[in-house]
């Protein structure tokens, strides 16, 4: 393993490449990586590095959404079938045909979601500034896709809005039941339960703190709690313990894990790097449209 990371290294620098991982990869990924972060800080430093070669280890739409704000820079994943399930369950010609049936509603769009999603959307959000972009959205009526449950708890947020949840979800966090995550709190009577928005309602109000991928470690940094249950894909404790190497992180169930993202291994990154194979391409037109999307959310960051 040693070995390939410092080959990984070395062909980094020689290809003035520079590599953006989510919390959610293997934490051997994380640690190679030249910035870790959740969908809107990658989304932020997608757009600010100054390299030939982008690699992006996540799932497709965080390379689309690099390729989009790097239009004249190679964008690389290391391995294409790297989806997300949630992204898939929202198609631009559906969101197409409810504009063309309510012009008087905004789409907002989760990141989550492919290129051809945010080329028809008004404009994008992250689970880390949702509240935000939807309260700076002038309309009080939106369409929010793809995720209900994210959806909902920026509903509980803001109100005087009358938002209309697509029916996407995320599998892995939808997983968690309040059942399991009750049980988990009563076998760690001494924990904090932090949980990520996409998590269902039940298990939201359950939680001492709900927040994005990025909040959550904002929120391990500071807390005196010396356990904490984890509410979100695992993959985000290699971070956390790093911040926190003194408290004790419990995933909310065993298998909190997203397949999809733990197919960005280390090894597909090495010959990703070696080969440069699976660029991005994202249609000019979609690219643009899409682009406007993501713009106006970082705008309102």
């Amino acid at each position: 393993m040693e070995k390939v990371l410092e080959r990984i290294k070395e062909l980094k620098e020689s290809k003035n490449a520079v590599i953006l991982a989510h919390y959610y990869v293997d934490g051997a990924i994380q640690d190679v990586a030249d910035f870790v972060g959740d969908s809107l800080e990658l989304a932020r430093k997608a757009r600010e590095v100054d390299c030939d070669i982008i690699v992006l280890c996540g799932v497709y739409f965080m390379a689309e959404t690099a390729k989009i704000l790097n239009p004249e820079r190679k964008v690389l994943i290391p391995y294409y079938k790297a989806g997300c399930l949630m992204a898939d369950m929202a198609i631009a010609e559906e969101i197409k045909e409810f504009k063309e049936k309510n012009p008087d509603y905004v789409v907002v769009t989760y990141v989550n979601s492919s290129a051809d999603v945010k080329a028809v959307s008004d404009i994008c959000c992250t689970s880390a500034n949702a509240v935000k972009v939807i309260e700076a959205v002038e309309s009080d009526k939106i369409l929010f896709v793809p995720d209900k449950n994210l959806g909902s708890y920026i509903a509980e947020k803001v109100k005087g809005k009358e938002i209309k949840l697509w029916d996407g979800y995320c599998p892995v966090h939808q997983k968690l039941t309040p059942e399991e995550a009750e049980r988990r709190k009563k076998e760690n009577p001494d924990a904090v339960f932090v949980a990520h928005p996409e998590c269902r309602k039940e298990v939201r109000d359950m939680a001492d703190f709900v927040g994005s991928t990025s909040k959550i470690v904002k929120f391990v940094k500071e807390t005196t709690a010396k356990k904490v249950i984890v509410g979100t894909e695992r993959g985000i404790i290699h971070q956390l313990k790093k911040v926190r190497p003194d408290v004790e992180f419990i995933p909310a169930y065993s298998e909190f894990t997203c397949d999809q993202m733990k197919m960005i291994t280390v090894e597909r990154l090495l010959k990703c790097l070696e080969t440069e194979q699976f660029e991005i391409t994202v249609p000019e037109e979609v690219a643009d449209k899409a682009r406007t999307a993501i713009e106006r959310m970082l705008e309102v960051s």
